[in-house]
């Protein structure tokens, strides 16, 4: 164990056996034997009957289907947990292409299910709604057709479902592995990814610019890998959308976050709009700092001079982040509890394992388990607060079923983003050090900037790539331009961007596994600090509110979910009141600095 394990105390590793005891166990190959049967009696039953049934059979139809789907969950969650601890163990690898693709092979023959719900006619739902063990579907079956426009005929649905598993998920998995069996030589030392990504927020400006220098290398010796699998899958998705009359790359995404797309633009122009007086601003601050003319790209997340830069230990970010949850609510922080008490955090960093953080939510029938690769930094113990507060939202969501708990990823993102918030300001709370406080302060401030500026940027950035491709091919040359164009304009004239930061958009997952994600982000921070603000003003009942915002997952939409609040994510001003959060933040470091 090396010196730094030892400082951060024991770190956690998950217990999957909650899901199934090993990759080879008699109950994993059970409950694949038992989906396989009950999809193919459930096909045999139902299909090419919905019409006729009445809303009693149908409530009950769906029932059924909703077992399978947690069955079918259950198992393909245990694959990709198994696999995030170790991308590049081949026996893991090849156990969860196996899964992955009998897996496919069973919902094949459930896609009938949806299709069919789609056909219905809107009287004849109408009809059978009326009945109280469908109606207890109606948020499902209402975003089930959201997609009827969208819909292909039967035969080419199943081939797109089969086809999945070697065109849009193969490559999703050479993008995957190549990651992850990447090493970063640095100096004399020979690091993984994760190890050289974090040395971009070393105190020392030389450890910082021999890492970003190494990374920038490595990121161009793949890009040929990388840009391949971006362009392939740009071009994939947008051969799907034609098919599917997606007017646009990002239309899909919009769909399935259950957000109209004036929306989603209105939080784009709102942020774009802001960038001189949130990030420009900021950094023009951090250079001032620094003593430095221009930042370089490895400044960005640099230490303050003055910051504490203190190793802190696991127990003690635990202990802060539930004593953070425990001041809003005792209920919260017994239900954030959970996950220490019962191995559901896998926190040690290793060769081979998943990069950054996520909350799985799994199934209803189970439990969510938090990924992390904590390395004791304070930011750390913020990304501890953000994965438990998704923990903890899964956890309140699952009685409402596998086909009723999830949640769009626009509202996803409010209790991590809000645990958050909890913890920082718990820490700032505690800090009488004017000093410190500023720290803090700058800390959380570049914190925010990453999750709503640079996601935003990274969004604008995917509709170029994605609006590009539709003319033919981007060589990675090309990205990396569209790259630097979009971090030129987000971060402003306080940077200078050297050549090798072109490639840095290869390390980012979710331009890979998840096109147009990156909103979402902004979108839940913007939404957090209304939020937060309404809290603050709040003389009683806002926990209640908001335990039940949280336990309702994904049987409401936005505006029904933020009413309780007073507030609506529709009204244009409503994404300038939670950037004048930032914008406040800032105005405090500036004053703090006229001061000194």
């Amino acid at each position: 164990m090396t010196e730094a394990a030892i400082d951060l105390g024991a770190l956690p590793e998950w217990n999957l056996a909650d899901l199934y005891p090993a990759v080879d166990s008699p109950a994993l190959r059970a409950d694949l034997d038992v989906a396989a049967r009950e999809a193919k009696t459930f096909a045999t039953q139902y299909q090419g009957r919905l019409a006729a049934l009445d809303g009693h059979a149908l409530g009950a139809a769906i029932v059924v289907y909703e077992a399978i789907q947690d069955r079918l969950g259950r198992l393909g969650s245990y694959a990709q947990l198994k696999r995030a601890a170790n991308l590049i163990d081949p026996a893991i690898a090849r156990f969860a292409q196996d899964m992955e693709e009998k897996l496919t092979d069973i919902s094949g023959d459930l896609l009938f299910f949806g299709l069919e719900i789609n056909r219905l006619s809107d009287d004849v739902l109408a009809a059978q709604l009326k009945a109280p063990a469908a109606a207890h579907y109606a948020s499902w079956l209402r975003d089930v057709r959201m997609y009827r426009p969208h819909q292909l005929s039967d035969e080419l649905e199943k081939m797109l479902l089969e086809k999945r598993v070697t065109g849009a998920s193969a490559w999703n998995r050479l993008y995957d592995e190549t990651l992850a069996a990447l090493r970063v030589p640095v100096g004399a030392e020979d690091l993984s990814l994760e190890e050289a990504l974090h040395r971009l927020s070393d105190m020392d400006r030389a450890k910082r610019a021999a890492a970003a220098k190494a990374l920038g290398k490595v990121f161009a010796d793949n890009a040929r890998i990388f840009a391949l699998v971006t362009n392939t899958l740009a071009k994939d998705k947008e051969i799907e959308d034609r098919w599917r009359a997606y007017p646009q790359p990002w239309s899909s995404r919009h769909l399935s976050n259950q957000v109209e797309p004036e929306v989603v633009d209105a939080l784009t122009a709102a942020v774009r709009a802001a960038f001189p007086q949130l990030s420009h601003r900021y950094y023009a601050l951090k250079a001032k700092w620094l003593g430095l003319e221009k930042l370089e790209h490895w400044d960005r997340n640099a230490p303050l001079p003055s910051a504490d830069d203190r190793m802190i230990p696991w127990p003690d970010a635990r202990d802060l982040v539930l004593e953070a949850y425990g001041r809003f609510s005792p209920d919260l922080a017994a239900l954030g509890r959970r996950f220490f008490d019962n191995a559901w955090i896998d926190a040690a960093m290793r060769p081979g394992k998943a990069g950054g953080a996520f909350a799985h939510p799994t199934v209803p029938s189970a439990h969510p388990y938090l990924l992390l690769n904590y390395q004791g930094k304070a930011r750390d113990v913020m990304t501890l607060a953000h994965e438990l507060g998704h923990g903890v939202h899964q956890l309140l969501a699952a009685p409402q079923g596998a086909l009723l708990a999830d949640t769009p990823l626009t509202l996803a993102e409010t209790a991590s983003v809000f645990g958050e918030q909890l913890a920082f300001r718990a820490l700032l709370n505690r800090e009488s050090d004017p000093a410190r406080r500023r720290m803090l302060l700058a800390a959380k401030v570049e914190d925010m900037l990453n999750t709503v500026v640079r996601q935003i940027a990274f969004y604008e950035f995917e509709r170029r790539v994605h609006g590009e491709r539709r003319n033919g091919e981007l060589t990675a040359e090309r990205i990396g331009d569209l790259w630097l164009a979009v971090q030129t304009e987000s971060l402003g004239p306080a940077f200078h961007f050297t050549p090798d930061y072109a490639t840095y958009w290869s390390y980012i997952p979710h331009f890979i596994h998840s096109p147009f994600y990156v909103y979402a982000y902004a979108f839940g921070d913007c939404l957090v600090n209304a939020l937060y603000a309404v809290y603050q003003g709040a003389e009683k009942g806002f926990q209640e509110k908001y335990f039940a915002m949280l336990r309702a997952g994904g049987t409401l939409r936005h505006k029904e979910l933020l009413a309780p609040f007073g507030l609506d994510a529709g009204d244009p001003a409503f994404w300038s009141k939670g950037l004048s959060v930032i914008a406040g933040f800032i105005d405090e470091l500036e004053a703090a600095e006229k001061a000194v």
